[in-house]
């Protein structure tokens, strides 16, 4: 088994060697909500923001698995807490918080910059597939280290359940 640090590691193809991912790292976008991204209520329109999450999440998925091989396959309750308004900047927070056999979860949360108040958050599960889109397993496996990521894992575990 190999431990993951800092290190990215390369899957060779056809490995079957499961590989721990130690490290959650986060990755944050930002987006400035401009008149072309409201809806006709003057808030994000929530296709836009769907848009920006989903790549948030994939951006979180692409650092541990290659991007070539992930497809989105579910956006898990995209919940807003409060409109986002023109002339704001607001963050994508995103992290890779749960591995499964063939799929992962990302965890994403907005917030407006230099305010942590989280407006909107949601998981989403991208799926590894190989070059005939077929899922495939990626021998990746997530330890959480903390209680706050283990509280993640679990909601993304719950999530995974809820599917099946």
């Amino acid at each position: 088994m190999i431990v993951l640090t800092n290190k990215r590691v390369l899957l060779q193809k056809n490995s079957k060697q499961m590989i721990t991912k130690k490290d959650i790292y986060t990755f944050t976008t930002y987006h400035l909500i401009k008149s072309e991204d409201l809806n006709h209520h003057g808030s994000l329109f929530a296709g836009r923001s769907a848009e920006w999450f989903v790549e948030a999440g994939f951006i979180a998925a692409a650092a541990e698995l290659d991007p070539n091989n992930l497809i989105c396959f579910k956006i898990h309750g995209m919940t807003f807490r409060s409109p986002l308004r023109l002339g704001q900047t607001v963050c994508y927070t995103s992290r890779f918080v749960y591995a499964g056999r063939t799929s992962c979860v990302t965890n994403i949360e907005v917030n407006v910059i230099n305010d942590p108040t989280v407006l909107v958050s949601g998981f989403i599960t991208f799926v590894h597939v190989n070059e005939h889109t077929v899922a495939t397993p990626h021998y990746l496996e997530m330890v959480p280290t903390n209680e706050y990521e283990q509280d993640l894992q679990d909601k993304a575990k719950d999530l995974k359940r809820k599917e099946s």
